[in-house]
């Protein structure tokens, strides 16, 4: 039979693996984009590198949900937290918003990068307009993380 451990830290495991996905296929997408226009023209690097980060912060969002589940539980020394199987759940539970908003949102944060890195390519004046329309997606990443916070810090045992 499955613990209330195991199944949070699954959880926190989910939180990190399904950002961790999103964040590099989002990078990878707004990275080929950049090689391909530095090939043309490497003096865009500066302004490229930008575009390319931004969908690695989903990953980061789901490293510090398992990071916070770590220390819920106490696997960081000290005593390790009694958990029924109901806070088990609660616990895994609570990591899927920011583990699916980490997922979905690094991939299309990325399209819009890739798409920002060939507007950038043909206008290297306007580079915070697609910083903007990425920091929009990322709102949803930001939401996500900020329930699974607010759901951990709701779960007592």
């Amino acid at each position: 039979m499955i613990s209330g451990l195991t199944l949070a830290i699954l959880g926190g495991a989910l939180a990190v693996v399904l950002g961790g996905i999103g964040s590099a296929i989002g990078v990878g997408l707004a990275g080929q984009a950049s090689s391909g226009v530095m090939s043309e023209d490497p003096d865009k690097f500066g302004s490229l590198l930008l575009l390319v980060a931004l969908p690695g912060t989903q990953g980061i969002y789901g490293f510090l949900s398992a990071f916070l589940v770590i220390l819920k539980l106490g696997l960081t020394g000290g005593s390790i937290a009694a958990l029924t199987f109901d806070h088990g759940w609660q616990m895994l539970i609570s990591c899927i918003p920011v583990a699916l908003t980490g997922l979905v949102s690094g991939i299309h944060q990325g399209k819009v990068c890739a798409s920002g890195v060939y507007m950038v390519a043909k206008q290297p004046k306007d580079l915070m307009k697609p910083v903007i329309m990425a920091a929009l997606v990322e709102t949803y990443a930001v939401l996500g993380l900020l329930i699974t916070i607010l759901l951990q810090n709701g779960i007592k045992f």
